[in-house]
């Protein structure tokens, strides 16, 4: 707890959009290991902070620590949509529900709408004991009840927002990438490393290599799919 007081008034320091997270009771200073009773509890507390972030009035852009921003990803957002989310699977339609939705990169505007939503994502951890916020998420943007709200759903394609579940493709078009589809702390770096220095090789070609040549990437390794099977 002392530590993120240090951390938000260094973070004061530098602008005034900053929030303190209250962790009373729990350490989140160490690796929670996927799907723990500690994971599962940081997991919902991030939400529920996220949620408190949308009732003082801020819309925001949520990024998991373990994603790599490559471009800037506001020219790929849709002008509509109040929640638009990244995915694991992308079936090619922004607003089909069958796309697999991952909550580690979402942009998200702050109305009653988005409120409302993420309050009933918040108390549906009750109706799914011993999920996480993301597989909640895939359950119940089927419920009747999101339409009732109004609430505008936009999944943001893996052709720009990707991961090592789905990666994007194209090195000329992608503006982040996700460690997703991988278990481990050091999985993910010795990975997100490869993946920096791929992207470091791709800047360094001349323009029309770039648009000429089939570039891919040499990720997953450590988190190769197989090892999820």
């Amino acid at each position: 707890m002392l530590h993120g007081l240090l951390l938000a008034r260094q973070c004061v320091k530098i602008h005034h959009y900053c929030f303190a997270l209250g962790t009373e009771g729990v350490d989140f200073s160490e690796e929670k290991r996927f799907l723990t009773s500690g994971y599962l509890e940081m997991m919902w507390k991030r939400l529920d902070f996220l949620r408190l972030v949308l009732e003082k009035g801020y819309s925001f852009i949520f990024s998991d620590a373990d994603i790599m921003w490559f471009r800037n990803p506001f020219p790929h957002f849709y002008p509509n949509g109040d929640l638009q989310i990244a995915c694991d699977h992308y079936v090619g339609n922004a607003t089909d529900l069958r796309n697999i939705a991952n909550g580690g990169f979402n942009y998200v505007k702050s109305n009653e709408r988005t409120i409302e939503f993420y309050s009933f994502w918040y108390s549906s951890r009750l109706r799914y004991p011993g999920y996480h916020d993301q597989d909640v998420f895939n359950a119940i943007k089927h419920d009747p009840y999101v339409a009732d709200i109004g609430l505008e759903i936009k999944f943001l394609s893996t052709a720009y927002f990707g991961g090592f579940c789905e990666p994007s493709r194209d090195l000329n078009k992608v503006c982040t990438m996700h460690t997703n589809c991988c278990i481990g702390l050091r999985s993910k770096i010795h990975d997100l490393r490869i993946m920096m220095e791929d992207w470091r090789n791709y800047l360094s070609l001349p323009p029309s290599l770039k648009r000429l040549l089939t570039l891919s990437w040499r990720v997953p390794q450590n988190c190769s799919l197989s090892s999820l099977n």
